[in-house]
């Protein structure tokens, strides 16, 4: 089996896991932490996840980290 099997291999479990755990996952605060920045003005909505997508991105660093060890 090569590398790219085991890749797909795996993001194929890691997406399952995601779909079954989705009840759970959806209730944590991910998107609503402290540092997103949401402009709620009349007829206009911004939201820019600032906060999540740096933790989003520390996350998949660290497991990419220990995938390559």
């Amino acid at each position: 089996m090569s590398k790219m099997q085991k890749y797909l291999l795996i993001i194929g479990a890691v997406i399952i896991l995601l779909g079954l755990f989705w009840p759970f996952i959806s209730k944590l605060p991910i998107g609503k932490l402290p540092g997103d920045i949401i402009i709620d003005k009349p007829n206009f909505k911004l939201y820019i996840p600032v906060t999540t997508m740096v933790m989003i991105s520390i996350i998949i660093s660290v497991i990419l980290w220990l995938f390559r060890k």
